[in-house]
């Protein structure tokens, strides 16, 4: 993906950026997280003054608001070290969507900086701290959804290789891997009967072998697909991968 740079810091000694779902409903995301990154070793700094990473403002073409939340952003994680997203989708409008945003505005440069320190979870965890097996147990089947963000980048390879790794995880197929839930951020809202066939499909390929769990890597995209799931009586649980690193890690013992 367009802004991802070949070199990015590769500290331990990081800041998090925990993005709004987290902040609004998924705190137990944000909370194994931290969870595993400590378990890691690594020293975690949380800019209290952070918000957004404009992303909704930038889909919906308000780019004079987008780039006012980008600025804000750029402020809060403000250093050298580099900024961790559970999140493939916020990362990816860091490195990627805050770029094209800016591309003539004299601060490009700050929003390149920041871009060439901001890594997705999984990623920052096998490519930055060169963890390539993963502790501990967790005896399910899981499919694992690979969101629309993630391509073009080492977000879902990263994550597969942790999760293929941990004892007693089965990953299970997916069909039609590469096609959207059909959250979109702001086009569920514009295209609401659109958006909803799309995350039934998604949702039917999801469960088509039977998993015991759902995984992502975008808390968006669960958040819509499992109001589907929710609707159509799946009782299905679902989490984030930072949960299943957390959970396996106490599972073993480890934590």
């Amino acid at each position: 993906m367009e802004g991802i740079p070949a070199q990015r810091p590769r500290s331990k000694r990081l800041q998090l950026m925990s993005t709004c779902l987290c902040d609004a409903f998924f705190d137990e995301t944000a909370k194994a997280t931290v969870e595993v990154l400590e378990h890691l070793g690594c020293e975690i700094d949380f800019p209290e003054n952070q918000t957004c990473c404009g992303q909704p403002a930038f889909n919906s073409g308000d780019w004079d608001s987008a780039r006012k939340v980008v600025r804000h952003t750029v402020k809060a994680f403000s250093g050298e070290q580099p900024v961790v997203i559970p999140s493939g989708s916020c990362a990816a409008m860091i490195y990627h969507g805050a770029l094209l945003a800016f591309e003539d505005q004299s601060d490009l440069g700050d929003v390149k900086a920041l871009a060439g320190r901001t890594w997705e979870l999984a990623d920052y965890i096998v490519n930055a701290l060169g963890v390539d097996k993963w502790p501990g147990k967790y005896p399910a089947k899981v499919a694992l959804h690979r969101s629309c963000h993630t391509r073009g980048s080492d977000c879902f390879p990263s994550a597969v290789k942790l999760l293929e790794s941990i004892e007693g995880l089965e990953l299970v197929p997916v069909g039609e891997l590469e096609q959207c839930c059909g959250f979109g951020g702001t086009f569920s809202v514009s295209f609401p009967n659109i958006s909803t066939k799309m995350g039934q499909l998604k949702v039917e390929h999801l469960t088509e072998h039977k998993p015991d769990v759902v995984a992502s890597l975008d808390m968006a995209c669960m958040m819509h697909f499992g109001g589907i799931m929710e609707k159509e009586g799946c009782k299905l649980e679902r989490v984030h991968i930072s949960q299943i690193l957390r959970d396996a890690l106490k599972n073993g013992g480890l934590l």
